[in-house]
């Protein structure tokens, strides 16, 4: 049995004012253990939030389809936001050349592809005034359908399609949702354009490897079957490995509920490489939101190896003593040799990097970077794939989405709701003047009033 990915955390167990042992671990051994029977069972029963679990084994065949009749156009619009989004910029930014859109065919063996995210006017009109609508289709994604940063640009794209491909519009969109509910669902009835559905059971953030990052994945040339291999055989080896010190995500979830009782409620996530650094955004989503709730959880900060050595490592190293580090290394990276010699004087103190990869170097920095923390006493587990494949990304996208689920229910908290987030929902709805939100105008003119009570003007 080949390797998937490996976890090394014997840097994770610390002494002195905030020590983690490892008999604090064995400790948590049966209730981990339960906590896998209870979630398992859920995902079986098809609960709700719960239904992410069974994505690995789901039947492609109608993504897949839609996925060639995506490919077709010359270029993909995704609008959404949040999970609806952070996916998609994940698995584009590991699985798919760098300056993607750039390149020209058959480099780029699918559409340009971009999204439409945050409700940023300068951004939304710079992007729609170089596209060809003709030749542009619009992937709508919002499992509510009311999404209100999602809303505004698909409102604003179906009017400027149709004012540019009248009839023909619904031939340019692709809508996401909701099977059943939602005023999407109602759009697509009424204008019969294509769409797909998100499972009841999934909630946003857990979705990529759904139809909300598999369809448009399909239609770039990532192999979306593959994708789903890897997450299917990582879920299979999780389920053989019912001993603690064999199964890594019950170790790490163990890890995360001891160093956030012992104040380290900060969550490092520092990948070594370009192509991993949209999924340290994506990480940040899932573990913030599935986890912070009734003064839990633990603040989820997003770095970069190597750059992030020149900017955030200081404080790692000599800063407070209230972070978690998750180190992620690749084994196996894209050959980029350094000379074998330079014949130049003043070139021959750097003698140390010549005959040597860029590859070796980002693994020794990350390797280097790992022992410097330990050596500072500051709490890290240094993960590593074989290499950025579809198999491997499926694999790490799955194990990251079951610990994150894992150290919520440990922590007694509901890791697939996000009551904080409604709240602003509600005020957001209220002063863009949606019915039936009127009540909320008032709170939101005596908070906000709070924090103007005290302005300061240059």
């Amino acid at each position: 049995m080949d390797e998937l990915l490996s976890v090394s955390v014997g840097g994770a167990f610390t002494s002195g004012n905030h020590p983690v042992k490892v008999e604090d671990i064995d400790s948590l051994s049966q209730k981990i253990e339960e906590t896998d029977v209870f979630l398992r069972k859920k995902g079986r029963d098809d609960a709700e939030g719960f239904g992410w679990i069974n994505l690995p084994y789901q039947n492609l065949t109608e993504i897949i389809e839609t996925g060639r009749w995506l490919s077709k156009f010359d270029t993909i619009v995704q609008i959404g936001i949040g999970g609806s989004a952070l996916g998609n910029r994940m698995l584009v930014n590991a699985l798919l050349p760098p300056f993607y859109n750039e390149l020209e065919t058959p480099l780029r063996k699918g559409p340009r592809f971009y999204l439409l995210e945050n409700s940023d006017p300068v951004t939304a009109t710079a992007m729609l005034d170089r596209l060809d609508l003709s030749k542009t289709v619009f992937v709508v994604v919002s499992k509510s359908g009311s999404t209100t940063e999602t809303i505004a640009h698909f409102l604003w794209t179906w009017q400027r399609a149709k004012e540019n491909l009248g009839t023909k519009a619904p031939e340019h969109f692709l809508v996401i949702t909701d099977s059943r509910r939602g005023s999407l669902r109602k759009f697509v009835r009424a204008r019969g354009c294509r769409s797909l559905e998100i499972p009841e059971s999934v909630g946003g953030r857990y979705s990529v490897l759904s139809s909300v990052g598999l369809a448009t994945a399909a239609a770039l040339g990532i192999d979306i079957e593959r994708l789903l291999q890897g997450a299917r055989e990582i879920d299979q080896r999780l389920v053989m490995r019912n001993y603690l010190w064999e199964n890594p995500a019950w170790v790490l979830a163990g890890l995360n509920v001891l160093h956030a009782r012992a104040g380290r409620n900060m969550s490092v996530m520092m990948p070594y490489g370009d192509c991993l650094s949209a999924f340290a955004e994506w990480f940040a989503q899932l573990w913030g939101e599935s986890l912070g709730k009734n003064g839990l959880g633990t603040t989820p900060v997003r770095a970069l190896g190597a750059i992030d050595q020149h900017s955030q490592l200081q404080l790692y190293m000599e800063g407070p003593d209230d972070k978690f580090i998750t180190i992620i290394d690749v084994k196996n990276r894209p050959y980029f040799k350094l000379p074998d010699n330079i014949d130049d004087d003043a070139l021959k103190y750097f003698e140390f990097l010549f005959g040597k990869t860029m590859g070796e170097l980002l693994s020794v920095e990350a390797r280097s970077t790992t022992s410097a923390l330990i050596k500072a006493g500051k709490p890290v587990v240094y993960l590593s794939i074989p290499e950025v494949s579809e198999r491997y990304i499926g694999a790490l996208v799955f194990f990251y989405e079951y610990l994150t689920a894992l150290v919520g229910l440990l922590m007694d908290v509901n890791p697939f709701d996000q009551p904080g987030v409604e709240q602003g929902k509600r005020y957001i709805y209220s002063l863009m003047g949606r019915q039936g939100f009127e009540e909320y105008i008032g709170e939101v003119e005596q908070y906000f009033g709070k924090c103007r009570n005290i302005e300061i003007i240059l």
